[in-house]
């Protein structure tokens, strides 16, 4: 199933002893581009949150943004009891050895290292493959979006495909009768000129031929239909590979046939049925820019 580049998704859970909240947001890019906003605490697992967006991601602009907040266990500071007990030793030791005051401040105890334990410190008990395990299912609700959002675009652009499909029928249709009226036009026109001279039959021939060559667009119809064809095989491509490029040079070419077939058509109808084609490829154009 194809892919919209636009999509959202997120997931939490824990990381050492806090919570952590990732979001995925993407839009459309030319190729896989990730923006990565993690906490200090996590800056140096970033190579494996990007690869970890790299599997499910192809294509497209991804802000990866990572939130923390502390888990009611590891809510509280820890105090490390018997540091604290070595520290209190230690002062009374050198109180009496200096005749110091009989009196020892707790605060300033406490702020000694390593005697309390902070939250920020806990952190570093958790692991790359903790907060990979949270960016992958982000990155599952992202990709159920953004295929939620392709099957939308697939109809849309089928539809449009129908539009253009019945614009080429009808071209087919009055093409063969456009010729048949130049070639008419063009005799009518030659005896006219004559005005009762003997026309060279044979010459006349090769100029209807000539004519017929250069106003025929029976190829570039052809090449069209096989065009459109191709394009609704790849909307169905189940292949999970990206198909927004493919699709891309599929325009490309219809877009040179449609061309083509106006300039040759030289026809009011046919032209009015060009313009139909072109608006409705632009249509599409614009949504496929935005598919995986």
């Amino acid at each position: 199933m194809i892919r919209s580049m636009t999509g959202f998704g997120t997931a939490d859970g824990e990381v050492g002893s806090v919570r952590v909240t990732v979001e995925l947001r993407s839009v459309n890019h030319r190729f896989f581009n990730p923006t990565i906003k993690l906490p200090s605490q996590f800056t140096r697992w970033e190579n494996e949150v990007r690869e970890a967006m790299r599997r499910g991601v192809t294509r497209g602009h991804v802000t990866l943004t990572a939130r923390v907040s502390q888990t009611a266990e590891g809510s509280d500071a820890t105090i490390d009891e018997a540091r604290f007990a070595a520290y209190v030793a230690r002062l009374r030791e050198l109180q009496q050895r200096y005749g110091l005051a009989d009196t020892l401040d707790v605060a300033a105890i406490l702020r000694l290292p390593n005697v309390v334990a902070s939250a920020e410190e806990d952190e570093q008990t958790g692991t790359a493959a903790a907060l990979v395990s949270i960016v992958d299912r982000a990155v599952t609700a992202l990709d159920d979006m953004r295929r939620n959002e392709g099957a939308r675009l697939a109809t849309y652009v089928s539809d449009r495909l129908g539009v253009i499909e019945s614009s080429l029928e009808r071209i087919t249709e009055r093409a063969p009768e456009r010729l048949v009226e130049q070639r008419d036009r063009m005799r009518e026109s030659i005896r006219e000129l004559a005005d009762g001279v003997n026309v060279d039959e044979q010459r006349l021939a090769q100029e209807i031929a000539i004519l017929v060559d250069r106003l025929d667009v029976h190829e570039e119809l052809s090449r069209f239909h096989s065009h459109v064809a191709a394009f609704r095989d790849t909307l169905r491509d189940a292949s999970g590979e990206g198909v927004g490029k493919r699709l891309g040079f599929l325009l490309q070419e219809m877009l040179r046939e449609a061309n083509t077939t106006g300039s040759k058509g030289n026809d009011t109808a046919i032209v009015r049925e060009v313009l139909v084609i072109k608006e409705e490829l632009e249509r599409i154009r614009e949504q496929v820019e935005n598919l995986e």
